[in-house]
């Protein structure tokens, strides 16, 4: 069975099951005190963490009102949370120009790059520029987020939840469609500092 295959499944289960889970207490959040701190290198944490290979994707959401143009970055720590209800989560840097603007939107669809995509990865991963410049999208489903052509996968959401975490958000989409492309695409893969 391939991905189509096995998200039409997914769907077809998530309808069938009763929604019997409970939300959970939300925990105090606060910052972590000076003195909470690990003795950790920030250079040496890049380099241990680097050697956990990760998918690539480019989170992308519609213009949102006072924008002209639709939003996107491009994205590592993005995984799957929770099958019931179906929930996805990536994480953003609280200093990110981008994020404001997908926040505005409440909406977005996470891009799955395949592994011809390393380009496109790049134009996605800098600030400033107009990212969607000679870029060939269509509008997501039910956000009408950009829909990348050419990626593996894409999975359309709207904030379900956004969490605190250090000098990062956690962010938590609640999935409303997804899908592959007809023709299966292999990922592109990113790992100690490089595209695989």
């Amino acid at each position: 069975m391939g991905h189509a295959g096995m998200a039409a499944a997914a769907v077809r289960y998530l309808g069938s099951v009763p929604r019997s889970v409970e939300p959970l207490p939300r925990p105090d959040l606060r910052c972590v005190r000076k003195d909470e701190r690990a003795p950790v290198d920030r250079t040496e944490f890049r380099r241990v963490l680097g050697h956990f290979a990760t998918g690539v994707t480019v989170i992308t959401a519609p213009a949102a009102e006072g924008d002209t143009s639709p939003a996107g970055f491009a994205c590592q720590s993005f995984s799957s949370l929770s099958l019931d209800p179906p929930l996805v989560a990536f994480m953003v840097g609280r200093t990110s120009t981008t994020w404001p603007r997908i926040a505005r939107a409440g909406v977005f669809c996470v891009n799955v790059l395949a592994a011809d995509q390393g380009e496109l990865c790049r134009g996605f991963a800098v600030s400033g520029a107009d990212k969607f410049t000679n870029v060939h999208h269509d509008a997501a489903p039910v956000s009408g987020s950009p829909r990348l052509t050419g990626a593996a996968a894409w999975i359309d959401c709207t904030i379900h939840a956004v969490h605190t975490g250090g000098d990062h958000l956690i962010v938590v989409g609640r999935v409303t469609a997804l899908g592959t492309p007809a023709q299966e695409a292999a990922p592109l893969l990113f790992h100690r500092g490089r595209f695989l």
